[in-house]
């Protein structure tokens, strides 16, 4: 899955729900909060986990690492000083939740569900994989392909006050490579700094905005020799990756959008579908060393996986355009997008964001 961290913050809902309620929904909410609370009972801070002889000397240098990268978040990027991710929980499964994401038969909209706090999105989260399958297959009962996929890490916005309801580190992300691993700190606190109720785009394009560039410092910076070189790789393969969907991604959009039959859109569908795999296998192959960390995405590649991609990236150059012209400032990039965030629709964030880049 390329990117990270898609704002998993449907659990802020259920546990605003319960704050507010007593907790007296059942179902989905109380799976949220139920799994959400779990997690975060897991946590313990930092400095504990340092002085305990039962952890391992790996597991120490990783959240020395972390507290680094926390501190610069701060210094140096002017992101959110809290309680955010000077904890760490060992989740003992290897995602933090797993999200279904839905679109038609020949269209790469994304299905949507509501909730309170955060607006309608386009995935559902869950905290145990069988709940997460069990509600794909219903979704493809009504005719829907339909993603699962893991989600090392999400945000909670920063909206509840207290240490303990701030977002820990986990064991889903702590062997990151060193570059990747300050991305996702970086995007994550993003979130609590603007977040535009039901625009997950615009949400996320902001967060992976500020990853990028805060990242790069990172490595520039702080990192050593052998961590940028790490990096290089993992992100080169990442890049490839982002051409090559992008790249078929506009096709089936522009398959979807002619005049053609849905039995011609099905036929043009499928040969897509075995070109995409083609091409892949060949980049493997040829730029990768045979690295297959890509394939469990591409066996199961669908117009869900297609339509989740576009939401980390579409308005990616907007906003580095946006920061730019806030002369690098990030205090004055943070405001200006708070005020986009803040504005009526999606419609007019587009429009303002297209404009300040100019």
């Amino acid at each position: 899955m390329a990117g990270i961290g898609l704002a998993g913050s449907i659990a802020l809902a259920a546990v605003t729900i319960c704050i507010g309620s007593g907790c007296s929904s059942i179902g989905y909410y109380a799976h949220s909060v139920g799994g959400h609370l779990d997690l975060l009972r897991s946590a313990r801070p930092v400095p504990q986990w340092m002085s305990d002889e039962d952890a391992s000397a790996t597991l120490k240098e990783r959240l020395a690492l972390t507290q680094r990268i926390r501190d610069f978040a701060v210094s140096d990027l002017q992101l959110p000083d809290n309680a955010s991710y000077r904890r760490y929980a060992d989740l003992k499964r290897n995602a933090a939740v797993w999200n279904v994401v839905a679109a038609p038969e020949l269209s790469l909209t994304l299905k949507t569900w509501c909730f309170p706090v955060v607006g309608c999105v386009g995935y559902r989260g869950y905290f145990e994989r069988e709940r997460a399958d069990a509600f794909a297959e219903d979704l493809r009962r009504q005719g829907l392909e339909v993603s699962v996929y893991g989600v090392p890490a999400y945000s909670t916005l920063g909206a509840i006050p207290g240490d303990f309801f701030a977002d820990p580190l986990l064991n889903t992300f702590i062997q990151f490579p060193e570059g990747e691993l300050a991305r996702l700190i970086f995007h994550e606190l993003a979130h609590q700094v603007a977040y535009a109720k039901g625009d997950t785009d615009f949400n996320e394009s902001f967060a992976t905005a500020v990853e990028r560039i805060g990242g790069a410092r990172w490595l520039s910076e702080r990192a050593a020799p052998q961590a940028r070189e790490e990096y290089e790789r993992f992100d080169g393969r990442r890049r490839d990756f982002r051409t090559l969907t992008k790249k078929y991604r506009d096709r089936f959009e522009a398959l979807y959008a002619s005049d053609a039959s849905d039995d011609s859109k099905r036929a043009a569908k499928a040969r897509l579908m075995q070109e995409l795999r083609a091409e892949y296998e060949a980049i493997k192959a040829s730029r990768w060393a045979g690295f297959s960390g890509y394939d469990a995405w591409f066996s199961r590649a669908n117009n869900a996986g297609f339509g989740v991609l576009a939401a980390y990236t579409e308005l990616v150059p907007d906003f580095e355009k946006l920061f730019q012209h806030s002369g690098g400032d990030f205090k004055r990039f943070y405001a200006e997008v708070r005020r986009l965030a803040d504005l009526p629709t999606k419609a007019e964030r587009r429009a303002a964001l297209a404009s300040l880049g100019d």
